[in-house]
């Protein structure tokens, strides 16, 4: 959607969540010595100023990173690295968005594709991303895009699919393109960004990718505050298809902490397996 911008809510809680388990993943990616190649479907400006007008009309980072002492958090070491590696003063400015905490983890042979639609964020990412050989920026609609990708020729990769869902057809099309991408790249990793507005959705999208025949997924939810019928996002969640070893595990001590953080006090947190990797039959329960 062309009038989204993601500037206007850079660093909130469901940045944060997201954020916490993009760096995991590619944290276990770069474990390997084998090439991996990264897919960003809407990739948006790369890098925010905390201090521009768009991020000071709501201020939502206020709530969200700002809330996170560094000290505190030693399990997030990478992520507050990657913070403060554009933050040369030490205080919190910049923050930094999906495409460049990619860029971060990339190594010689490892290549990032960036896809962003909205005509100034697409300029903008080109500029603060940089012109690096193995990172292509395109303007255009990454769930079109992302099948011509795939598979990667290193047949390791991971996949964030992540838009702002103002349009209600968006949770379908991302289902629809999840399934196709699965088709032609069954090993590879989707992690799939959500807001909760209405509860609905998410229910449908879980329910979608269960009855799909996907297995091995995972998913992690920060809810700040109580599902609500009135306007606004309470919640916000990643749900990972093939996730790496561990990534549950580390979630279920960290959700909790952020809860306590970055909560209303009535909130909640979602970690769980949605589908098994491997289908247990009834004669081995």
């Amino acid at each position: 959607m062309l009038s989204y911008r993601h500037s206007f809510h850079a660093g909130n809680f469901a940045d944060v969540i997201k954020h916490i388990v993009l760096v995991e993943i590619l944290q276990s990616l770069i474990k390997k010595d084998k090439s991996f190649e990264y897919i960003d479907t809407h990739a948006g400006a790369g890098l925010f100023d905390l201090e521009s007008k768009h991020a000071a009309t709501l201020a939502e980072y206020q709530n969200g990173i700002a809330r996170l002492e560094q000290a505190q958090w030693p399990e997030l070491e990478k992520y507050f690295e990657i913070i403060n590696s554009v933050n040369a003063t030490g205080a919190l400015r910049i923050y930094p968005g999906s495409p460049f905490i990619a860029r971060y983890f990339l190594r010689h042979g490892d290549k990032a594709w960036l896809y962003e639609l909205h005509p100034a964020d697409y300029e903008l990412l080109r500029n603060n991303l940089g012109s690096r050989f193995q990172i292509k920026v395109q303007r255009q609609d990454g769930l079109k895009g992302l099948p011509g990708l795939l598979p990667p020729v290193s047949r390791r990769g991971l996949v964030l699919i992540d838009p702002s869902y103002e349009i209600k057809a968006d949770y379908e099309q991302v289902l629809a393109s999840v399934l196709k991408a699965h088709k032609r790249f069954a090993t590879g990793i989707y992690a799939i960004w959500y807001p909760v507005v209405q509860r609905l959705k998410i229910t449908q999208l879980e329910a979608g990718l269960i009855k799909s025949g996907i297995r091995n997924i995972q998913r992690f939810e920060l809810a700040v505050a109580p599902d609500s019928s009135e306007r606004g996002m309470t919640a916000a969640g990643m749900i990972v298809i093939n996730p790496p070893w561990g990534l549950l595990q580390k979630m279920m001590l960290l959700l909790p902490k952020l809860l306590a953080v970055l909560g209303d006090g009535d909130g909640f947190t979602k970690c769980e397996v949605l589908v098994a990797e491997k289908h247990v039959h009834k004669s081995e329960k």
